[in-house]
Order: C-alpha cells, then structure tokens, then sequence
C-alpha cells in the first residue's frame, strides 16, 4: 500500500495511530476536548477485532484499561483536565505494578471545570508529579497532527518497551486543528511488542537488573501464575515491607526511564547555532513562537528555537547543551511557569529565563511572542 494523504484533526490521528500500533482496548469516558477519541475507537476498534467500553467514570476508564493490559492487550485511553486527575491514583499503580498503558490528555483550561472548551497547558507538573509517591514517567508532547500520529505510535512502543505507563500530552488547538497528513503504510510499522517470557518454570515477574532493567511480563491466563499488587513488592510479586526490598524496587522503577533521559529526548530545534536569544515551548504554543522566530531572523536577529515532543524524563543535558550559546531564553507556554521551571533548572543561574504565560483560554499569536522577543533583545 502507498503512503496516504489524509485531511485529519489531532484527535483522529492519535486514534488511526493507536490502532497501527495494535490497540486492543479502549476504555473511557467521554469529556471535552478528547471526545472524537472515544468517539472514533467506539466505531474503529470492531473493525480490527479490538473492544470499546465507555466507562461509568474516568476512575473506571484507566482500571478497565489495566487490567486488559495485565491480559496482554494494548490498552488506551483519552481524557482532559478533570479526568486525568481522577486517574491519578490509578496511574501510581500502574507505575508500581509496572503495567504499559497509554493516556492521552487533551488539556484544556482549569483548575476544575474551567473553560471546558478553550486551550490550555497546565497539566505538565500533573503528569509528572499528579501521583503520590517517587515514580518515574514517560510524557510526549505533538506540536501538529502529524506528531499527534507518530508520538501516539511512539507512546505504544515505549509504554510496550519500558513495562511504564506513557502519557501523550496534547491540547485543545492540537486536538481539533486540522491538517494535511501523510500517513504512512501501515505494513512499514512494526507493531510493538512487550518481551515475554519462555517458560512459566520459575518465572518472576519482577525480575530484572537493578539498574534499571525491565522485567519480562507474562500476560494472564497464559498459564503464568504471578501476584500484581499495588504495595510495595519483591521479585515474585510478593508484598513486601521490608526497607531494603523498597529501596531497590523504587530505585529500579525510577533508574529504567530517568536514566533513560537524554535517549528518549525529542525535539526540534532552528537557529540555535548563533543565537542569542532562545525560544523554549512545547505543543500548540510552539506554532506561533516559531513563526515570532521567523520573523526575527529575517530581520537580521539572532534568535533560535527549542521545541521538546518529551517533556518527561526532562532531558536535562540536552537541553543544557542545545541552550549553552543563548543569553536570555524566553518560554511561551499556556500556563504560569511550568515548563520555564524545568528550563531554569537545566539552563543554570547564568542568564535569565522569560516567562511568557497565558491564561486567558486563548492560543499564542506570534506578534506577542516577537514582542517579548524584540524587549529581551
């Protein structure tokens, strides 16, 4: 089959990738902006022998979704603001039992019901830290709908890869723009696939090299017998309150993706090279800092841009790296500071960090970008 040119939204594209990558199971619960998932999965997934369920609530959604992925099925599922918090907890038993899971977060204004229907990136520190307790996560960011296909796809393989559940961060603008998309034969992609053991003799379902090394999972009713639990555990499964068995486990969760940091990095860059202002952003806001950036090198500023698809683990040496040149780096996000924190961190105390925030349920437009651009110059 050759490539196909499709006119698709960024809802859509997460859907037709979800299913490229082998989705299974779609559990949830309809909520603006991320509805044309559910919507899309209730009419795609029959059609490849895969199962929908809408959910009483969103609590039911991600616990529905567990426990197919515990069978071995590719499991999803899509919410906004006030769903991804009720997951919450959800989310930390999915970490600890190590269970891959992939949620889609189309992010719109809050706190609470907020502004249901109007854009907004404030749930970076939730999918990081929403859960309680040390654990690592992993959190992609599309910046057009072509991302939104190829980092749900990516989602599955590293959700698959790392045993961890992978969240797919995208917005209210991101979610229903619509765009040209070239989508790819499907029979170029490798579906992914989690590794699983060869024989049930012996089998420990938490086993795995301490420093960060992922243990092979054995879905249920496969013959494997083995205990998933959301209390802390040794390799069998077993609860354990042992100091030392924690110590190692919690270690292990966190070493397997925060070690990981800089190789799964994704980003796209232009004009880092000589600049000296940097323009750090993420998702739907990045359209109009770039286009603010285009307009400065064209009149002969130097400028360059930054824009992360992996928000979480943050790569920090990168980042430092690709913003070592920048005198001043300016962060356009639709939020009060939340990834201009982690920018601080990684840039050091040696020159300012400029947040741009915007909280108004209104996206960007590049002249206020290039305004902050032209005052920093």
């Amino acid at each position: 089959m050759p490539d196909k040119v499709k006119l698709m939204q960024g809802n859509e594209a997460c859907t037709l990738a979800a299913i490229a990558a082998g989705l299974e199971f779609y559990g949830g619960y309809p909520i603006t902006p991320s509805t044309e998932i559910a919507e899309m999965c209730s009419e795609e997934l029959p059609k490849v022998g895969g199962k929908f369920i809408q959910m009483e609530d969103e609590i039911g959604s991600i616990s529905a979704c567990i426990g197919a992925s515990l069978t071995g099925a590719k499991a999803m599922t899509a919410t906004s603001g006030p769903g991804f918090s009720l997951m919450q907890e959800a989310i930390g038993y999915a970490s600890l039992g190590e269970i891959p899971l992939v949620i889609i977060n189309v992010q719109r204004m809050g706190p609470s019901t907020g502004m249901p229907t109007s854009p907004a990136q404030g749930d970076i520190m939730q999918a990081r830290w929403g859960t309680h307790g040390d654990h690592a996560i992993i959190a992609l960011a599309p910046g057009n709908v072509k991302e939104c296909y190829e980092l749900t796809f990516r989602a599955f393989e590293l959700s698959e890869k790392y045993r961890v559940p992978v969240i797919v961060l995208t917005d209210e603008v991101i979610g229903h723009m619509r765009e040209k998309v070239v989508l790819p034969d499907p029979s170029t992609y490798k579906i992914p696939l989690r590794a699983m053991p060869e024989n049930p003799a012996g089998y420990k379902p938490y086993a795995a090299d301490p420093n960060g090394g992922v243990p092979l999972m054995a879905p249920f009713g496969t013959g494997y017998r083995w205990h998933c639990t959301g209390l802390f555990h040794d390799e069998n499964g077993a609860p354990s309150s042992k100091p030392a068995v924690a110590d190692k486990l919690l270690r292990r969760l966190n070493a397997k993706i925060e070690n990981r940091a800089e190789e799964l990095a994704d980003f796209f860059i232009e004009g880092l090279d000589d600049c000296e202002i940097a323009v750090v952003s993420f998702g739907s806001s990045a359209m109009a800092a770039l286009s603010a950036v285009r307009r400065a090198r064209t009149e002969g500023k130097k400028v360059g841009m930054l824009r992360l698809k992996t928000l979480w683990p943050f790569p920090t040496k990168t980042v430092r790296m690709l913003l070592a040149g920048a005198k001043k780096i300016i962060v356009p996000e639709m939020n009060l500071g939340q990834l201009a924190l982690e920018v601080e961190r990684a840039a050091g105390s040696e020159r300012p960090v400029i947040r741009l925030g915007k909280v108004n349920g209104e996206l960007f437009h590049p002249d206020e970008v290039f305004a902050a651009i032209k005052e920093a110059l």
